[in-house]
């Protein structure tokens, strides 16, 4: 199948899910994982109907915003980020949802202040408490959010994550629903800068069940582009 039949299946099983959980499709946005494809392959992407293109490597993000990959849709980055390379990452791109320790946070609050941009990022939570992965626990959140004030230059919009990788269909609704009822936690609150609009979960695989648990953004590669070459040059 091609990209935009993909994306067209992906629409509609998105669609499918939002309607059976008795939500409005138009409020889930399907970006497109990018990783490992090149600047055409994200063109057609875009020309389906995308919402938005998510970035994991620097490298590549460098080299297809210099080849103009992403016009028409926002560019957001899903990687793990080094304190490194961000100034390479803000103010280039919407979104960095992958927000995962506040040693990272105060990187980027420092290059933002340097630009005089306010650089809009998700807090990436470790839902299943994983060792190989990045991201804040959950109770670490409230503490994070507490010293908010000390990061004017950033502008929390909700919240990220990756569930362990599931075998069977359902197995991660336990986690997309913890992510969901911490997001409603964190609105009581009501916290300046913070408006957790953005739920960040669910991919290729599970992204129906974390639609049904109230996910916004669903980031799906694979089922888009096909499985990637990891044997491949690539950029």
């Amino acid at each position: 199948m091609s990209i935009a039949e993909n994306v067209a299946q992906i629409r509609a099983q998105m669609n499918a899910a939002a309607i059976a959980a008795g939500r409005d499709p138009s409020e889930i946005q399907l970006c497109a994982a990018t990783k490992m494809n090149d600047a055409e392959a994200v063109r057609q992407a875009i020309a389906a109907g995308v919402d938005c293109c998510g970035e994991n490597r620097v490298q590549e993000l460098t080299q297809k915003l210099s080849e103009n990959a992403y016009t028409g849709v926002p560019v957001h980055f899903i990687g793990h980020l080094q304190t490194n390379k961000v100034k390479q990452v803000v103010g280039k791109v919407d979104l960095i949802q992958s927000v995962d320790r506040i040693g990272l946070m105060q990187a980027i609050e420092k290059e933002a202040a340097r630009q005089g941009v306010v650089q809009n990022i998700l807090l990436e939570i470790n839902i299943g408490r994983e060792e190989s992965k990045s991201g804040f626990y959950s109770e670490e959140i409230f503490p994070v959010l507490d010293q908010f004030m000390n990061f004017p230059h950033l502008r929390i919009k909700g919240l990220m994550a990756i569930p362990p990788i599931c075998q069977h269909p359902g197995e991660n609704l336990q986690f997309f629903e913890e992510i969901s009822q911490l997001s409603v936690d964190i609105r009581e609150k009501k916290y300046d800068n913070v408006t957790v609009d953005c739920l960040s979960m669910g991919m290729s695989d599970d992204f129906t069940d974390a639609i049904a648990c109230g996910s916004t953004m669903v980031r799906v590669g694979t089922a888009i582009f096909g499985a990637r070459n990891y044997a491949k040059p690539h950029l």
